[in-house]
Protein backbone atom coordinates (compact mmCIF):
# COMPACT_ATOMS: atom_id res chain seq x y z
CA UNK A 1 0.00 0.00 0.00
CA UNK A 2 2.91 2.43 0.89
CA UNK A 3 4.56 2.23 -2.30
CA UNK A 4 1.21 2.16 -4.29
CA UNK A 5 0.86 5.99 -2.85
CA UNK A 6 4.42 6.50 -3.67
CA UNK A 7 4.62 6.09 -7.30
CA UNK A 8 0.98 7.90 -7.31
CA UNK A 9 3.21 11.36 -8.27
CA UNK A 10 5.13 9.20 -11.12
CA UNK A 11 2.58 7.51 -12.99
CA UNK A 12 3.65 7.10 -16.33
CA UNK A 13 0.74 8.98 -18.78
CA UNK A 14 2.47 9.71 -22.18
CA UNK A 15 5.65 8.72 -23.67
CA UNK A 16 7.01 10.41 -26.87
CA UNK A 17 10.15 10.52 -28.63
CA UNK A 18 10.64 10.73 -32.17
CA UNK A 19 13.77 9.06 -32.62
CA UNK A 20 11.96 5.88 -31.92
CA UNK A 21 10.27 5.95 -35.03
CA UNK A 22 6.49 6.80 -36.20
CA UNK A 23 4.45 7.41 -33.23
CA UNK A 24 0.54 5.87 -32.99
CA UNK A 25 -0.97 6.50 -29.53
CA UNK A 26 -3.13 4.18 -28.31
CA UNK A 27 -5.90 3.91 -24.98
CA UNK A 28 -3.18 2.71 -22.83
CA UNK A 29 0.26 1.87 -25.36
CA UNK A 30 2.55 4.32 -26.94
CA UNK A 31 3.81 2.08 -30.39
CA UNK A 32 6.51 3.31 -32.55
CA UNK A 33 6.90 1.48 -35.50
CA UNK A 34 9.99 1.16 -37.81
CA UNK A 35 10.30 -0.75 -40.92
CA UNK A 36 9.88 -3.89 -39.51
CA UNK A 37 9.43 -3.70 -35.76
CA UNK A 38 7.61 -2.01 -33.11
CA UNK A 39 8.40 -0.85 -29.37
CA UNK A 40 5.56 -1.14 -27.41
CA UNK A 41 5.56 1.41 -24.25
CA UNK A 42 2.85 0.32 -21.88
CA UNK A 43 1.59 3.68 -19.86
CA UNK A 44 -0.50 3.83 -16.91
CA UNK A 45 -3.35 5.07 -18.48
CA UNK A 46 -6.47 3.13 -17.93
CA UNK A 47 -9.48 3.44 -19.61
CA UNK A 48 -12.99 2.11 -19.73
CA UNK A 49 -16.15 2.82 -22.27
CA UNK A 50 -13.68 3.90 -24.67
CA UNK A 51 -12.88 7.08 -22.40
CA UNK A 52 -8.98 7.50 -20.97
CA UNK A 53 -9.48 8.33 -17.37
CA UNK A 54 -6.24 8.56 -15.95
CA UNK A 55 -3.05 6.34 -14.32
CA UNK A 56 -3.14 3.51 -11.64
CA UNK A 57 0.41 3.07 -10.40
CA UNK A 58 2.00 -0.07 -11.84
CA UNK A 59 -0.21 -1.13 -14.30
CA UNK A 60 1.43 -0.50 -17.36
CA UNK A 61 4.66 -2.57 -15.58
CA UNK A 62 1.97 -5.25 -14.78
CA UNK A 63 -0.02 -5.70 -18.28
CA UNK A 64 3.51 -6.04 -19.38
CA UNK A 65 5.04 -8.96 -17.21
CA UNK A 66 1.46 -10.40 -17.51
CA UNK A 67 1.76 -10.34 -21.04
CA UNK A 68 5.17 -11.31 -21.70
CA UNK A 69 4.34 -14.34 -19.06
CA UNK A 70 1.51 -15.24 -21.01
CA UNK A 71 3.55 -15.04 -24.41
CA UNK A 72 6.08 -17.52 -22.70
CA UNK A 73 2.97 -19.48 -21.87
CA UNK A 74 1.29 -20.39 -25.47
CA UNK A 75 4.32 -19.42 -27.61
CA UNK A 76 3.56 -23.69 -28.55
CA UNK A 77 -0.17 -23.07 -29.34
CA UNK A 78 0.17 -19.68 -31.26
CA UNK A 79 3.44 -18.00 -33.00
CA UNK A 80 3.54 -14.46 -31.31
CA UNK A 81 5.70 -10.96 -32.30
CA UNK A 82 7.47 -10.59 -29.70
CA UNK A 83 11.38 -10.29 -29.84
CA UNK A 84 12.23 -8.65 -27.03
CA UNK A 85 11.48 -6.91 -23.25
CA UNK A 86 13.90 -4.49 -22.58
CA UNK A 87 12.39 -2.42 -19.69
CA UNK A 88 9.16 -4.19 -17.25
CA UNK A 89 7.24 -1.59 -19.19
CA UNK A 90 8.26 -2.01 -23.14
CA UNK A 91 8.21 -4.69 -25.71
CA UNK A 92 9.76 -4.95 -28.93
CA UNK A 93 7.84 -6.66 -31.65
CA UNK A 94 7.80 -7.74 -35.26
CA UNK A 95 5.99 -5.36 -36.50
CA UNK A 96 2.51 -6.66 -38.40
CA UNK A 97 -0.20 -5.79 -40.77
CA UNK A 98 -3.16 -6.21 -37.94
CA UNK A 99 -6.56 -8.28 -38.89
CA UNK A 100 -9.18 -5.35 -38.70
CA UNK A 101 -11.22 -7.36 -35.87
CA UNK A 102 -10.76 -8.02 -32.47
CA UNK A 103 -12.08 -11.97 -31.84
CA UNK A 104 -13.67 -11.94 -28.54
CA UNK A 105 -13.94 -15.31 -26.12
CA UNK A 106 -16.84 -15.66 -24.04
CA UNK A 107 -16.99 -18.45 -20.83
CA UNK A 108 -19.94 -16.89 -19.34
CA UNK A 109 -22.24 -14.03 -20.55
CA UNK A 110 -21.26 -10.56 -18.39
CA UNK A 111 -20.13 -7.41 -18.52
CA UNK A 112 -21.29 -5.71 -22.12
CA UNK A 113 -22.65 -9.28 -23.37
CA UNK A 114 -24.95 -8.95 -20.36
CA UNK A 115 -25.76 -5.59 -20.74
CA UNK A 116 -26.83 -5.82 -23.99
CA UNK A 117 -28.93 -8.83 -23.18
CA UNK A 118 -30.38 -7.86 -20.79
CA UNK A 119 -31.92 -4.70 -22.26
CA UNK A 120 -32.92 -6.56 -25.14
CA UNK A 121 -30.25 -6.69 -27.62
CA UNK A 122 -29.36 -10.10 -29.24
CA UNK A 123 -28.29 -11.67 -33.08
CA UNK A 124 -25.49 -8.99 -33.24
CA UNK A 125 -22.85 -11.36 -33.63
CA UNK A 126 -25.06 -13.08 -36.24
CA UNK A 127 -26.29 -15.71 -34.06
CA UNK A 128 -29.28 -15.25 -31.11
CA UNK A 129 -28.33 -16.25 -27.36
CA UNK A 130 -31.22 -18.41 -25.93
CA UNK A 131 -33.69 -16.85 -24.07
CA UNK A 132 -33.40 -17.15 -20.30
CA UNK A 133 -29.62 -16.55 -19.27
CA UNK A 134 -29.34 -15.20 -16.31
CA UNK A 135 -26.20 -12.23 -15.33
CA UNK A 136 -23.05 -14.72 -15.16
CA UNK A 137 -24.41 -17.67 -16.77
CA UNK A 138 -21.45 -20.42 -17.47
CA UNK A 139 -21.96 -21.25 -21.32
CA UNK A 140 -21.92 -24.90 -22.29
CA UNK A 141 -19.03 -23.78 -24.39
CA UNK A 142 -17.18 -20.49 -24.72
CA UNK A 143 -18.66 -18.64 -27.63
CA UNK A 144 -17.13 -15.97 -30.40
CA UNK A 145 -18.26 -12.67 -30.30
CA UNK A 146 -16.11 -10.44 -32.61
CA UNK A 147 -15.77 -6.93 -33.09
CA UNK A 148 -14.31 -3.82 -35.38
CA UNK A 149 -11.13 -2.65 -34.61
CA UNK A 150 -11.65 0.77 -33.93
CA UNK A 151 -9.47 3.46 -33.69
CA UNK A 152 -8.07 5.89 -31.04
CA UNK A 153 -11.51 7.90 -29.35
CA UNK A 154 -14.15 5.54 -31.39
CA UNK A 155 -15.70 2.88 -30.39
CA UNK A 156 -15.46 -1.19 -31.15
CA UNK A 157 -18.60 -2.28 -33.03
CA UNK A 158 -19.97 -5.82 -32.52
CA UNK A 159 -19.72 -8.21 -35.92
CA UNK A 160 -20.78 -10.81 -36.95
CA UNK A 161 -18.94 -13.99 -39.10
CA UNK A 162 -20.28 -13.77 -42.09
CA UNK A 163 -19.55 -10.08 -42.30
CA UNK A 164 -16.19 -10.48 -41.31
CA UNK A 165 -16.03 -13.43 -44.22
CA UNK A 166 -17.66 -11.03 -46.97
CA UNK A 167 -14.39 -8.53 -47.67
CA UNK A 168 -12.76 -7.90 -44.01
CA UNK A 169 -10.91 -11.07 -43.76
CA UNK A 170 -9.95 -13.90 -45.72
CA UNK A 171 -11.67 -17.14 -44.63
CA UNK A 172 -8.55 -19.59 -43.92
CA UNK A 173 -6.65 -16.71 -42.39
CA UNK A 174 -10.11 -15.53 -39.90
CA UNK A 175 -10.48 -19.65 -39.70
CA UNK A 176 -7.35 -19.83 -38.33
CA UNK A 177 -7.61 -16.76 -35.90
CA UNK A 178 -10.44 -18.18 -34.76
CA UNK A 179 -9.15 -21.80 -33.91
CA UNK A 180 -5.75 -20.03 -32.53
CA UNK A 181 -8.41 -17.80 -29.99
CA UNK A 182 -10.33 -20.81 -28.64
CA UNK A 183 -7.21 -22.94 -27.83
CA UNK A 184 -5.44 -20.32 -26.26
CA UNK A 185 -8.81 -19.60 -24.09
CA UNK A 186 -8.88 -23.17 -23.28
CA UNK A 187 -5.41 -22.93 -22.11
CA UNK A 188 -6.05 -19.98 -20.05
CA UNK A 189 -8.72 -21.33 -18.55
CA UNK A 190 -7.00 -24.26 -17.38
CA UNK A 191 -4.14 -22.48 -16.14
CA UNK A 192 -6.16 -19.77 -14.16
CA UNK A 193 -7.95 -22.68 -12.61
CA UNK A 194 -4.95 -24.08 -10.94
CA UNK A 195 -4.45 -20.61 -9.82
CA UNK A 196 -8.06 -20.56 -8.37
CA UNK A 197 -9.65 -18.11 -11.12
CA UNK A 198 -11.39 -18.42 -13.44
CA UNK A 199 -10.66 -16.77 -17.20
CA UNK A 200 -14.16 -15.47 -18.06
CA UNK A 201 -13.48 -13.84 -21.61
CA UNK A 202 -10.74 -12.35 -23.17
CA UNK A 203 -9.83 -10.67 -26.79
CA UNK A 204 -7.28 -11.74 -28.71
CA UNK A 205 -5.57 -9.17 -32.02
CA UNK A 206 -3.83 -11.08 -34.66
CA UNK A 207 -1.94 -9.71 -37.81
CA UNK A 208 0.06 -10.99 -40.31
CA UNK A 209 4.02 -11.40 -41.03
CA UNK A 210 5.51 -12.57 -44.59
CA UNK A 211 2.43 -14.47 -45.11
CA UNK A 212 2.22 -16.38 -41.41
CA UNK A 213 -0.98 -15.31 -38.55
CA UNK A 214 0.38 -14.19 -35.68
CA UNK A 215 -0.87 -13.19 -32.38
CA UNK A 216 -0.10 -9.13 -31.21
CA UNK A 217 -0.93 -6.83 -29.05
CA UNK A 218 -1.75 -8.41 -25.32
CA UNK A 219 -2.70 -12.29 -23.87
CA UNK A 220 -4.90 -12.46 -20.75
CA UNK A 221 -3.68 -9.34 -19.28
CA UNK A 222 -6.84 -8.00 -16.67
CA UNK A 223 -6.61 -4.67 -19.48
CA UNK A 224 -7.74 -7.49 -22.31
CA UNK A 225 -9.54 -10.28 -20.08
CA UNK A 226 -11.98 -10.87 -17.32
CA UNK A 227 -10.58 -12.65 -14.10
CA UNK A 228 -13.13 -14.12 -11.44
CA UNK A 229 -12.15 -15.68 -7.50
CA UNK A 230 -13.18 -19.16 -8.64
CA UNK A 231 -14.35 -20.46 -5.19
CA UNK A 232 -16.56 -17.74 -4.66
CA UNK A 233 -18.85 -17.76 -8.19
CA UNK A 234 -21.58 -20.38 -7.66
CA UNK A 235 -22.54 -18.83 -4.77
CA UNK A 236 -22.31 -15.78 -5.88
CA UNK A 237 -24.11 -16.53 -8.83
CA UNK A 238 -27.04 -18.55 -6.99
CA UNK A 239 -27.20 -15.21 -4.73
CA UNK A 240 -27.07 -13.00 -7.77
CA UNK A 241 -24.18 -11.22 -6.48
CA UNK A 242 -21.33 -9.15 -8.42
CA UNK A 243 -18.41 -11.72 -8.74
CA UNK A 244 -15.00 -11.04 -7.07
CA UNK A 245 -13.34 -9.65 -9.76
CA UNK A 246 -9.68 -8.85 -10.09
CA UNK A 247 -9.87 -7.44 -13.73
CA UNK A 248 -11.03 -3.82 -15.17
CA UNK A 249 -14.48 -4.38 -14.63
CA UNK A 250 -14.06 -3.35 -11.10
CA UNK A 251 -13.58 0.59 -12.74
CA UNK A 252 -16.34 0.20 -15.09
CA UNK A 253 -18.49 -0.82 -12.41
CA UNK A 254 -17.21 2.03 -10.27
CA UNK A 255 -18.13 4.47 -13.24
CA UNK A 256 -21.30 2.93 -13.43
CA UNK A 257 -21.94 3.69 -9.69
CA UNK A 258 -20.96 7.03 -10.50
CA UNK A 259 -23.75 7.45 -13.08
CA UNK A 260 -21.11 7.31 -16.03
CA UNK A 261 -21.40 4.15 -18.67
CA UNK A 262 -19.78 5.94 -21.88
CA UNK A 263 -21.61 9.27 -22.26
CA UNK A 264 -20.70 12.59 -21.16
CA UNK A 265 -17.62 13.48 -18.87
CA UNK A 266 -15.99 10.74 -16.78
CA UNK A 267 -15.60 11.26 -13.49
CA UNK A 268 -12.45 12.05 -11.97
CA UNK A 269 -10.07 9.49 -10.16
CA UNK A 270 -9.78 9.84 -6.82
CA UNK A 271 -6.32 8.99 -5.46
CA UNK A 272 -8.17 6.35 -3.14
CA UNK A 273 -9.98 3.78 -6.64
CA UNK A 274 -6.49 4.51 -7.93
CA UNK A 275 -4.77 3.02 -5.26
CA UNK A 276 -7.57 0.22 -4.80
CA UNK A 277 -7.02 -0.51 -8.92
CA UNK A 278 -3.42 -0.87 -8.22
CA UNK A 279 -3.89 -3.41 -5.39
CA UNK A 280 -6.43 -5.60 -8.16
CA UNK A 281 -3.99 -5.65 -10.57
CA UNK A 282 -1.07 -6.75 -8.03
CA UNK A 283 -3.21 -9.40 -6.17
CA UNK A 284 -4.14 -10.79 -9.98
CA UNK A 285 -0.81 -10.63 -10.88
CA UNK A 286 0.74 -12.61 -7.81
CA UNK A 287 -1.90 -15.51 -7.86
CA UNK A 288 -2.01 -15.58 -11.64
CA UNK A 289 2.31 -15.98 -12.13
CA UNK A 290 3.01 -17.12 -8.74
CA UNK A 291 5.85 -14.61 -8.46
CA UNK A 292 5.65 -11.85 -6.17
CA UNK A 293 5.43 -8.56 -7.47
CA UNK A 294 8.36 -6.08 -7.22
CA UNK A 295 7.73 -2.89 -7.56
CA UNK A 296 9.77 -0.57 -9.67
CA UNK A 297 8.97 2.96 -7.48
CA UNK A 298 9.97 5.94 -9.25
CA UNK A 299 10.35 8.25 -12.49
CA UNK A 300 9.32 5.51 -15.07
CA UNK A 301 10.13 7.70 -18.35
CA UNK A 302 14.06 8.14 -17.13
CA UNK A 303 14.22 4.16 -16.24
CA UNK A 304 12.50 3.58 -20.07
CA UNK A 305 15.28 5.71 -21.69
CA UNK A 306 18.21 4.02 -19.73
CA UNK A 307 16.35 0.66 -20.20
CA UNK A 308 16.51 1.57 -23.81
CA UNK A 309 19.72 3.01 -23.94
CA UNK A 310 20.98 0.27 -22.51
CA UNK A 311 19.06 -2.48 -24.97
CA UNK A 312 20.82 -0.72 -28.22
CA UNK A 313 17.80 1.75 -29.18
CA UNK A 314 18.58 5.06 -30.22
CA UNK A 315 16.50 7.14 -27.96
Amino acid sequence: MNKIREQLPYTLDKFDLINLGEHYKGKVRENFHSEDEIIMVTTDRVSAFDHVLGTIPFKGQILTEIANFWFNQTSHIAPNHIISYPDPQVLIAKKAETLPVEVIVRGYITGSLWREYSSGINGQYGFMLPDGLKMNQKFSKPILTPSTKAEYGLHDEPISRELILNGLVEESIYCQAEEYALELFLAGQQWAKKRGLILVDTKYEFGMVDGELILIDEIHTPDSSRYWVADEYEDRYLKNKKQNMLDKENIRQWLIEKGFSGEGTPPELTDDIRVFLAEQYIDLFRILTGVTFDPVVGDVESRIYKNLEYAGVAV
